[in-house]
């Protein structure tokens, strides 16, 4: 079992398979992707080997990230490649959702159980705005669909930005007040490229949470491979409300995930200042050695990060790992 100092154990792996994105969301990637990266991404040998070894260290859940993973041409290969690896009995993909429509039934078939979709306005031309595409109404679309076929977990993200929509939240309540999904309202994080942007956009979530309480909205205990969000529940709406709020006391206390960038970095944070260059052990099939470094690795997590101190680590961007 992957475990830390802090006797963290680590069953949820979010693997990066593309650092590219079609989208220009503009507190993200608003001039575009660095494409070079994708000269040397990740293979498909080299993630099954990759998941191997973490399944047989206890990783459970897998989140395939971008970037944009469907930019990927082998993407179906790699989510049943993971899908197929003995201990993984989750896999969930993060997507912006421009191909939402065309691709989920095959995803569905390839083995995806969970999929998060980003949507960070409801208003078609707000929308936009942050992400540089007109393609709301499909995307809204493509969620319906998700939820038709039966995925078992269908989930929408959205990044609190002021000016934006931190005054839509009445809006998006009412979104999930017949959908069967989790909303998750994310607060906005510092990273290298935006400290300007963070400043004039970011909003707190604890607003939000006071008045869902104070709504009757009650808090939903979590599973061993969820993610950070604090979700909660309400018996007039058939969604559930997420709050992933980075910048909140006790934020990394039930840490359970490790991220590995398209390039075979391991990030033991988000906001990391080092990584792992961990390829060298992608290239046979013996898991032995790589095994042995991740569990070394993991003891040098941190209790935190230092995003309290306006400390962002060396990520560049959120594509860079997929936030």
């Amino acid at each position: 079992m992957l475990m830390d100092r802090f006797a963290r154990r680590f069953t949820y792996l979010r693997l990066s398979v593309t650092e590219n994105c079609n989208f220009r969301c503009d507190y993200c990637l608003p001039d575009g992707p660095d494409c070079t990266s994708r000269q040397a991404e990740l293979s498909v040998p080299e993630i099954r080997r990759l998941v191997t070894a973490f399944a047989e260290l206890g990783t459970r859940k897998v989140r395939i990230t971008g970037g944009e993973p469907c930019l990927r041409k082998d993407l179906l290969e790699i989510i049943k490649t993971i899908k197929a690896v003995p201990g993984i009995e989750e896999v969930a993909i993060t997507t912006n959702g421009y191909r939402l429509q065309r691709d989920l039934p095959a995803w569905r078939e390839a083995g995806v159980d969970a999929i998060n979709v980003s949507v960070d306005s409801l208003d078609p031309s707000t929308f936009h705005l942050v992400t540089g595409q007109n393609r709301l109404p499909a995307i809204l679309a493509g969620i319906d669909q998700a939820i038709a076929l039966g995925i078992p977990k269908v989930k929408v993200n959205t990044v609190l930005l002021r000016g934006y929509n931190g005054g839509a939240v009445a809006d998006f309540l009412e979104f999930i007040r017949h959908r069967q999904l989790s909303l998750r309202f994310i607060e906005l994080m510092r990273t290298n490229d935006n400290v300007s942007y963070y400043q004039r956009h970011h909003v707190s979530g604890q607003n939000i949470k006071e008045q869902l309480l104070g709504d009757a909205w009650k808090l939903c205990s979590k599973s061993t491979t969820a993610g950070p969000a604090q979700e909660f529940e309400h018996p007039d709406y058939q969604g559930k409300l997420g709050l992933i709020m980075p910048y909140s006391r006790d934020f990394c206390d039930d840490c359970n995930r490790l991220r590995v960038s398209s390039l075979g970095q391991l990030f033991l944070c988000l906001f990391t200042e080092h990584h792992q260059d961990i390829r060298a052990y992608l290239q046979n099939d013996d898991s032995t050695d790589l095994k042995h470094a991740l569990q070394s690795f993991v003891l040098d997590k941190k209790a935190s990060h230092a995003l309290h101190e306006n400390l962002s680590g060396s990520t560049r961007h959120l594509a860079m790992i997929g936030g």
